[in-house]
């Protein structure tokens, strides 16, 4: 029997977990379906979206973050699977280390295919999702651009459709945040744009 290849091991090679909080780890258990979004101040601020699937988190990097309004359609770097523990993960990552900046979540739910789709349409370039978080809510797309010559990761674009209440024109997250610090252990924020919850609102999950 051929033997499955390791979907973590990208993940894992690139990290010193002797110095870095993150957490190393195997394939969970298929089945799940959380979703994770992280704010992440590393060289460029970006926001990091995960879904669960077959026991990994798939990711892409968000680089001026996701947006409510579905004219506005977001720039989503495939990035290597991360394991189902990164979920919960904030910390400071070392700056000579990969990724190195502040972690932390920005916000989590559930995720859902819409009827008659699967997270299998992933590998066709496209997912029709509804989120179900505290921030991102309704429907979502998912699209793979056609790669250019040269191009050595997977360029998609993720934006909100107009199915759903929570979609709202004209708000943007990046127009006036600034990156947050890490003090005594807890997340302070410096600044955030004033438009609605998806804006202004920052989540304490402990």
């Amino acid at each position: 029997m051929t033997k499955r290849p390791d979907p973590l091991a990208a993940y894992n090679a690139k990290r010193d977990f002797s110095r870095t909080s993150e957490p190393a780890g195997d394939p969970g258990a298929p089945g799940g379906n959380r979703f994770i979004v992280q704010k992440h101040d590393a060289t460029r601020l970006h926001w990091d979206l995960r879904l669960e699937s077959d026991g990994v988190l798939k990711s892409w990097a968000v680089t001026k973050g996701p947006s409510p309004d579905p004219d506005i359609k977001r720039l989503a770097v495939r990035t290597e699977d991360h394991p189902l523990s990164y979920a919960a993960f904030e910390g400071t990552i070392p700056d000579d280390e990969y990724g190195g900046g502040t972690v932390m979540i920005w916000d989590r739910g559930t995720w859902a295919p819409v009827e008659g789709k699967s997270a299998d349409d992933l590998a066709d370039g496209h997912l029709h999702f509804i989120l179900s978080g505290e921030r991102m809510k309704g429907e979502w797309l998912l699209v793979r651009m056609k790669p250019r010559k040269g191009e050595r990761r997977e360029n998609w674009l993720l934006r909100k459709t107009r199915m759903h209440e929570s979609a709202r024109a004209g708000c943007d997250p990046l127009s006036s945040a600034l990156p947050h610090q890490r003090v005594d252990r807890a997340f302070q924020v410096m600044a955030e744009p004033p438009c609605e919850i998806w804006c202004r609102k920052e989540i304490r999950w402990r």
